[in-house]
């Protein structure tokens, strides 16, 4: 495992940081035991930063860590979880949401806590209810020991961000496809310059970057002297820039943290040739003529009032377009959010009642009621009831 220095306080970070908003599931819950395993394998090979959040899985990933980490593992890594900015109404639910927390992961300290999912406007609201005196007296007292903040808006509102607060780090969005998108590339120089360590999230923009592989994408990769996987292309990229302090993956599968360890041991920054960058580049090109949504599955946008799957629609919706593959895409359409393979109900994007708060919630400012409507249109024609029959079967539900 390679390490990286936090500048605002020396830690010895790991490069990759294990991120637990998709962890293993099991009828639907957190697969404890697995999950357990893994969490527990990759910091028994060098893992040090462990991060989570009050929403994720439902609330129910906070207190899964906490159990992860019992029996010595609190004492091997850095623990990062975030105060939920969206809920907050006012000063008080600040130091009661962090006493929560601190209860739910069985700690009595946050080595690393975020103010959760920034834009411009949730952080003017968060400043009015002073949120700078809430952090420095929870540093104060020791509940916290560094501030920093999660972020999904505009550069400019990053860059008032960074300036509004002494920070000790940030967390952004990166990856070769998102260089110019929020934070992007600038906004990571920015951070740095001005002394903050940089974590970053969504390096594979929520596995599109590696599962499928659009056949037009993987003759590109194959076109590369050093032959690598999507994944660690994708992840060397980021390692490349010394600027990342740590990248977090989201890892679910065995075979996944295994591969990603191996990456983090060899991938130096500074390391990819000139020609490596160029064929990155072809691919992001590439990328960008197939993709249609922009959606990365962080389900921000969930629940919706009116029971839409959104983040599976626009997932089979960009599967279709990266992959060719109309029948399957048709197969999973009927099969997914409609709630056949997990037995509960419907919702599929004809449900969408335009409600707005979806766009309100998404870090990526998609208009989502307009590619519903997309969507809507691609899966849900006159075969449409025949699939959900085709699918029934399939699945073993009829």
């Amino acid at each position: 495992m390679l390490y990286r220095k936090m500048p605002g306080n020396g830690d010895e970070l790991s490069i990759l940081g294990f991120g637990c908003m998709r962890l293993p599931l099991k009828e639907g819950k957190i697969d404890e035991e697995r999950a357990r395993q893994q969490v527990r394998y990759a910091i028994d090979h060098g893992v040090n930063y462990v991060d989570t959040a009050w929403p994720y899985h439902m609330g129910e990933s906070e207190p899964f860590v906490g159990r992860a980490l019992a029996d010595g593992y609190r004492e091997k890594v850095k623990l990062a979880t975030k105060l939920p900015s969206w809920t907050v109404k006012n000063r008080e639910d600040m130091d009661r949401i962090l006493n929560a927390q601190l209860e739910r992961l069985r700690t009595d300290h946050i080595d690393y806590y975020l103010v959760h999912g920034l834009v411009g406007t949730l952080w003017d609201k968060m400043e009015a209810l002073r949120v700078d005196d809430f952090l420095d007296k929870a540093k104060a007292d020791g509940r916290i020991i560094n501030a920093g903040f999660s972020f999904h808006g505009s550069i400019e509102d990053f860059k008032r961000i960074v300036d509004a607060y002494p920070w000790t780090f940030c967390q952004i969005q990166y990856n070769f496809l998102d260089e110019k998108n929020q934070a992007g590339t600038e906004g990571l120089e920015y951070a740095v310059s001005k002394g903050l360590g940089v974590i970053v999230m969504e390096p594979l923009r929520g596995g599109k970057l590696t599962n499928p592989i659009p056949p037009a994408v993987q003759d590109i990769w194959n076109e590369a002297e050093v032959k690598r996987t999507p994944a660690e292309w994708a992840l060397r990229w980021i390692w490349n820039h010394p600027e990342a302090t740590v990248v977090l993956s989201g890892m679910n599968e065995e075979s996944h943290i295994e591969e990603n360890l191996k990456i983090a041991g060899v991938a130096y920054p500074d390391s990819l040739s000139e020609n490596e960058l160029q064929l990155v580049k072809k691919v992001e090109q590439k990328y960008r003529k197939l993709m249609k949504t922009g959606c990365t599955g962080c389900r921000y946008c969930t629940p919706c009032p009116s029971g839409v799957d959104i983040p599976s629609c626009f997932e089979i919706y960009d599967n279709f377009y990266i992959s060719g593959n109309e029948k399957e895409a048709k197969l999973m359409y009927a099969a997914k959010p409609g709630g056949i393979i997990r037995g509960d109900v419907p919702g599929y994007a004809s449900q969408c009642g335009q409600c707005g708060q979806c766009v309100e919630r998404c870090p990526q400012h998609l208009d989502i009621p307009s590619l519903l409507a997309a969507v809507e249109d691609e899966f849900e024609g006159k075969d449409f009831k025949g699939w959900r029959v085709v699918a029934k079967k399939a699945f073993g539900k009829e």
